[in-house]
């Protein structure tokens, strides 16, 4: 298998920490430059089917794109640890905290930073301050409801780290390179966020 990643984008680091807690090291990284538009061109769009990253080139030749998507194929092939879950009800709730952190968390804090950091400027048309400060806003709300769940939860989803921690921290983290911080009176989200930032496997993202 291969994996096309970009080491500046969040997506892909998702993926990487997934491969990291799994300890899945048979997967050969290819490094796809976004900011020159290697993922723009015919050869990687004839493919992927899409200019994103990251995507997983399996060895018959299909191609997987979609950050949780291709983690989801990977925890299928590597169910240890788990980080989908184990049953119905587990694999619901996981994935109902994914998609509100990917939703709600996640993508507003990227699209903060991909519309107003000036070295993205190459890979965005238009950078517009007036959507970057809506979708920071719409961030901001989302972890204010989950600093208020974290306060009686170790972690996101369960009581164990799952994917939906994975997909909250990276677009946290991607904040830093606009200097984000959560605000500090959220305690329980920043309690959280220090806990996975601790974990050894989360440095291999980075």
């Amino acid at each position: 298998m291969k994996l096309y990643d970009s080491h500046r984008a969040p997506n892909p680091r998702r993926v990487r920490w997934v491969m990291a807690e799994k300890g899945i090291e048979d997967v050969e990284i290819v490094q796809v430059d976004i900011m020159v538009g290697d993922h723009k061109t015919p050869e990687y769009r004839a493919k992927v089917g899409v200019p994103h990253v990251p995507a997983l080139e399996l060895d018959d030749g299909t191609t997987i794109s979609e950050s949780v998507a291709i983690c989801r194929y990977l925890e299928a092939l590597y169910p240890e640890p788990n980080l989908f879950g184990v049953d119905a009800r587990e694999q619901a709730i996981i994935e109902m905290w994914t998609r509100r952190c990917e939703f709600y968390l996640a993508n507003p804090i990227m699209l903060n930073v991909r519309l107003t950091h000036p070295a993205l400027a190459a890979i965005e048309a238009h950078q517009q301050p007036q959507v970057a400060d809506f979708n920071r806003a719409a961030a901001e709300r989302f972890m204010r409801t989950l600093d208020r769940h974290l306060a009686d939860h170790e972690w996101i989803a369960e009581d164990r780290f799952t994917i939906a921690d994975i997909v909250g921290a990276v677009g946290l983290d991607f904040a830093r390179l606009v200097k984000f911080r959560p605000p500090e009176e959220l305690t329980h989200l920043n309690r959280w966020l220090d806990a996975c930032r601790a974990r050894p496997a989360a440095k291999a993202g980075i």
